[in-house]
């Protein structure tokens, strides 16, 4: 701790703490300096980690761990973000309205609430949501309500000892393709400042009351926006489909049942001990139905019941994914984003349609929009970009993000979603199909296109920045035996996208390689593709050749992958 105190983390932890709102954190604090005092290293590193700068406010706004200090999410820092919010909101309209919303992860009521009152005393009109809700519903709010901005207090599908703070747009501060959008720059960086010219939260102006509580109406209005943009035909064979439904011990329960219910679907059986809000996430440490063994609870049900089709949505309910029993028996198979994403941008194509989706989701959105007639774009990673597509018909991203009703919310939005594919697997059962064989028509029609990232953490995150360096100096020959013909600067622009750190390569034999660094962890993310043609009449025996060949070249890529970062 000596070395802390020479450099000044003592007095500067002191003077935080004099400055904090909440009791319990300027205690926290008080006792981690004594410990630092006494001489624990851990509590020494931990209060340098807290001071080591302030949490970034960025395009996803504010994520981080819960705790006392400036490099934490803490009311302390909430404010600020709030304040910074309302003196950015309040130069470019007279009495900004905004919605704050929640989820029920620690402190998020909390965070809400500070929210509330600093934004109301900025002279914005507040308008907080009834109880904990899904982020979906924020997004739709901002666009209902006529807002100017949104907040929603969540840290979506991150462990539980995080939280975090997004920021939507709306009204009178941003375009019709932005409103219920993200920030982008530059207004992040706008926010950021306004949040740094703070001044000492004892003299920061929070309201006791005045703002007002929206009443389940939003929710209900919802409800009906989603059902009625996803509807599907009902078949008249139409057998009854049985569902297993997870929501990850998150708030998108209530809502996605009652979407469901009002879209037919009866014979639902949620997985008992995820079903309820756990800000804990005691059965899935890591809440994304991505994760390996997130899942288990919910197949496990599924093989119990006999289910056709199980959903699954992270905490806040904007991320969803699914499985259904595999042909022939043997469990059930997961969808990738990538493969779901086909799926559903084949059922919302039409002529004039307008296709997205990011970078470095598949290349196989681009063939169904050109077979189907329709539009396709191309955007930066995140729904902040996906979602501001001019037009906009379908946008998804690889990381199980699918906006279905841009209408309806302008983001990605796991209820509607979920309510989509529930209606297209009762459509294809009453065919005697299921999603795999809607999948198999799509690999007939525009080819195989098999997709597998490799993900290199690191314990700097200046590794990251040399491994892409060290690619755009030294770029690779050849991937998986074949040679590279294109290389992309990221950070040029491509495709006529703002510029972006990252490369992506392409091979003579139609595989793509998009290498960028996570703007939110320390790792290197590469997004790996195969594509292999097969004959739109090819037989079962035919097409599983071709995904063995696929799923063999796939290996070889990321191997080389792995190697050309040197970081693997």
């Amino acid at each position: 701790m000596s070395a802390g105190v020479r450099d000044g983390l003592a007095a500067r932890v002191r003077a935080w703490a004099a400055d904090d709102p909440d009791e319990r954190d300027r205690a926290e604090l008080v006792r981690l300096l004594a410990a630092a005092g006494a001489g624990d290293a851990a509590a020494a590193a931990d209060l340098a980690d807290r001071f080591s700068g302030p949490l970034e406010f960025g395009t996803a706004g504010l994520r981080g761990a819960l705790g006392a200090g400036p490099h934490r999410m803490n009311r302390a820092v909430v404010q600020r973000a709030a304040a910074g919010l309302g003196a950015w909101l309040t130069e470019r309209a007279e009495r900004p309205r905004v919605v704050v919303g929640f989820d029920a992860r620690h402190r998020s009521r909390d965070f809400a609430d500070d929210s509330a009152a600093v934004l109301t005393a900025a002279g914005c009109e507040v308008l907080l949501l009834p109880r904990a809700l899904p982020t979906p519903v924020l997004a739709w709010a901002v666009r209902r309500t006529g807002a100017d901005a949104g907040v929603m207090v969540t840290a979506s599908h991150n462990p539980a000892q995080d939280n975090g703070y997004k920021v939507y747009l709306g009204g009178r501060t941003s375009t019709e393709e932005g409103r219920g959008v993200q920030i982008v720059p530059p207004v992040d960086a706008q926010i950021a400042a306004a949040i740094a010219a703070v001044g000492p939260l004892a003299r920061l102006p929070r309201a006791a009351d005045g703002w007002s509580v929206l009443g389940e109406d939003v929710v209900e209005e919802y409800l009906a926006a989603v059902v009625a943009a996803v509807a599907r035909e009902v078949p008249p064979a139409a057998p009854p489909v049985r569902l297993v439904v997870t929501p990850m011990h998150g708030v998108g329960g209530p809502v996605l049942l009652e979407a469901l219910r009002r879209s037919g679907f009866n014979d639902v059986h949620v997985v008992a001990e995820q079903a309820d809000p756990d800000p804990d996430f005691p059965t899935v440490p890591f809440p994304n139905p991505e994760e390996a063994g997130a899942l288990d609870r919910a197949l496990a049900l599924a093989a119990q019941v006999g289910a056709d089709l199980v959903l699954a949505v992270d905490p806040d309910a904007d991320r969803c994914c699914v499985a259904v029993p595999r042909r022939g028996g043997g469990g059930f198979r997961t969808f990738s984003g990538d493969e779901l994403g086909r799926v559903l941008g084949d059922e919302l194509a039409a002529e004039g349609a307008v296709l997205a989706c990011s970078l470095v989701s598949s290349q196989a959105l681009a063939r169904t929009a050109a077979r189907r007639g329709a539009s396709f774009a191309a955007a930066l990673t995140g729904f902040k970009w996906i979602a501001r597509v001019p037009g906009l018909t379908y946008g998804y991203e690889e990381a199980i993000g699918y906006c279905v009703a841009p209408r309806v919310v302008r983001d990605k939005d796991g209820i509607s979603a979920s309510v989509l594919v529930a209606g297209l697997v009762r459509r294809e059962l009453a065919a005697g199909r299921t999603l795999e064989d809607v999948l198999d028509d799509l690999d007939r029609l525009d080819g195989v296109h098999l997709t597998a990232p490799v993900t290199l953490r690191v314990a700097d995150p200046a590794l990251t920045a040399r491994a892409v360096g060290r690619l755009r100096e030294h770029p690779p020959a050849a991937l998986g035996g074949s040679p590279v013909t294109s290389v992309d600067d990221l950070a040029d622009g491509v495709d006529g996208l703002p510029p972006t750190e990252g490369l992506r390569f392409r091979t003579a034999d139609g595989a793509r390689v998009v290498v960028r660094p996570s703007g939110t962890e320390p790792k290197l993310k590469c997004y790996c593709e195969v594509v292999v043609d097969v004959p739109a009449d090819a037989s079962a025996q035919q097409l599983q050749a071709a995904r063995e060949r696929a799923a063999a070249q796939l290996e070889r890529v990321r191997a080389d992958v792995r190697a050309a970062t040197g970081l693997g």
